[in-house]
């Protein structure tokens, strides 16, 4: 279902652009279910989650959800000092992964999503992610924020098993959380980003929010790199 989801917008917004495939880098801190975001939105089994303390996802990978979609999972911060210095120059890599055109050089990259792990409130490695790693290397309009794990908020107390989404009280709670984080961001690293949506990759919910954040974001140009 999902690799059809407004397709036509997609193609249209890369047909401007003049390229194809869009490229999205999924990135985050270790645990906030990067890899299960990646396989609710393909609807089957394409990155490995973690099953225990140690992450899964140690290299990059990319998965082509359509002929103008491709997702990078990448992996997660979080781990250590050592192994955040390899896993920080890997996704500095892909950010400066390019190709040419008429003479100039663009960045393989063209947006950055940022999977924040919804039921914890440390945003420090975050905040470390962004300011550190993503806002030197990509232009910050290219940067999206999105909750996951909507479910487990509220130590899931709030949500409706049987409709497999939040009651009432846990929708309140989201939505002033998604608040909360864009203004924290914005304290934290100057950057005003797009107020995040919520979902929960393990439960599929909100996964249409989640395009939506990505579709109605698309860059309108080219992503530009001055080469040294």
């Amino acid at each position: 279902m999902y690799n059809n989801y407004r397709l036509e917008d997609i193609q249209t917004k890369m047909n401007n652009m003049e390229i194809r495939p869009l490229d999205v880098m999924v990135t985050g801190v270790t645990g906030a279910g990067k890899s299960t975001t990646l396989n609710s939105l393909f609807e089957k089994c394409v990155a490995k989650v973690g099953d225990g303390v140690d992450p899964e996802t140690m290299e990059l990978a990319s998965y082509e959800l359509n002929n103008v979609a491709r997702f990078w999972d990448t992996p997660g911060l979080g781990d250590g000092v050592e192994k955040d210095k390899i896993h920080t120059k890997k996704i500095i890599d892909l950010l400066y992964k390019t190709y040419t055109k008429n003479n100039a050089y663009y960045g393989w990259v063209d947006m950055v999503l940022v999977v924040i792990e919804g039921v914890n409130r440390d945003m420090g490695t975050t905040y470390r992610l962004l300011n550190d790693v993503l806002i030197p290397n990509i232009q910050a309009d290219r940067i999206l924020v999105a909750i996951n794990q909507s479910d487990a908020a509220m130590k899931g107390r709030h949500w409706d098993e049987n409709r497999n989404c939040p009651d009432e009280v846990l929708e309140n709670f989201l939505q002033e959380q998604a608040v909360s984080i864009k203004r924290r961001v914005k304290e934290a690293t100057g950057v005003d980003i797009v107020t995040p949506v919520y979902y929960s990759g393990e439960y599929g919910y909100n996964i249409e929010k989640l395009l939506d954040l990505i579709i109605d974001n698309i860059p309108q140009q080219r992503r530009e790199l001055i080469t040294h």
